[in-house]
């Protein structure tokens, strides 16, 4: 063997592990239908009042502290801060919704903090929820439809069980994605749907990696067991995952740290659903291939 630390031999342990990563956001999806809320929707998926001043200076983090703290002072709700435009001069503000009076208040405050007029006003209006109900149902579709194609093309490239091995996988990191979310009241907007639907490339070409050595070692295998080719191949490409793995958190880590704060948004589960993709793609998807096998023998 490759290794000092079986990994296949664990798997219970890391599947463990898992499932209590995961419990938060599986608790968190199958709560929504039954009105029992846990995410931290911005107004992209609850609606909203979105209100949108040109500073007519570049926007700084001082700047955006500002003006959170403004907004705090004359609603009474804290308001999500970002710039805008391509000079970076104006400030979006988004909070639950707020009436017309109270709007008002906030461009006075506004316009004589920051020596604005009216004319520095680009927006000031209420933003419907079903602009976020279309997203997620488009986004639904579209993850749903990823995974189908990806298990179709998986088990005819492979087998069926490292497809349905590969699946769980996916649903894995991103239940990961969703918990840590939840947990640390992170924002769930637009930006969080799209890095969910990039992760689900990244996840499976990781997985696939993997599941390709232990094609090539199982043809050459002999007397050895499926959960000791599948050590071997993990163990093999795990400086290739690791590597890879590490030099996208550093690039995109990078972007976080230096970004703005709409950059941040996107990164950010982005990093974790890397983190995930490749602990499932070492430590749990040649295990539940070599699972899904046994189950499927024994059924036949």
């Amino acid at each position: 063997m490759n290794s000092k630390f079986p990994i296949v031999k664990n798997f219970k342990i890391f599947g463990i592990i898992s499932i209590l990563l995961c419990a938060t956001g599986l608790v968190a999806l199958l709560g929504l239908p039954f009105g029992f809320n846990l995410f931290n929707f911005t107004i992209d998926f609850v609606g909203g009042t979105e209100m949108e001043f040109n500073m007519k200076q570049p926007v700084t983090a001082d700047i955006e502290s500002q003006v959170g703290s403004l907004f705090k002072e004359v609603t009474g709700v804290n308001g999500s801060i970002t710039t805008a435009g391509n000079s970076g001069e104006q400030v979006v503000i988004r909070s639950t919704s707020i009436d017309s009076e109270t709007r008002a208040k906030v461009i006075s405050k506004m316009n004589e903090t920051f020596g604005l007029t009216d004319d520095d006003l680009y927006g000031n209006e209420d933003v419907s929820p079903t602009v976020g109900s279309d997203l997620q149902r488009a986004a639904i579709t579209a993850a749903a439809v990823a995974i189908v194609l990806m298990l179709i093309y998986i088990g005819f490239r492979f087998e069926l069980t490292s497809g349905l091995a590969a699946v769980t996988c996916l649903v894995h990191d991103m239940l990961i994605m969703i918990s840590v979310f939840v947990i640390f009241r992170l924002p769930v907007d637009g930006n969080f749907i799209a890095a969910v639907l990039t992760i689900l490339g990244y996840s499976i070409n990781a997985s696939i990696i993997v599941f390709d050595r232990v094609r090539e070692n199982l043809h050459s295998a002999r007397r050895e067991t499926f959960e000791e080719v599948a050590e071997t191949s993990i163990w093999q490409t795990m400086g290739r995952t690791i590597n890879t793995t590490v030099t996208t958190i550093f690039a995109v880590g990078m972007i976080y740290i230096l970004g703005v704060d709409s950059l941040k948004d996107f990164t950010l589960p982005l990093l974790i659903g890397f983190i995930a993709g490749a602990y499932s793609s070492i430590f749990l998807a040649s295990s539940l291939w070599g699972s899904y096998r046994k189950l499927l023998k024994r059924k036949a």
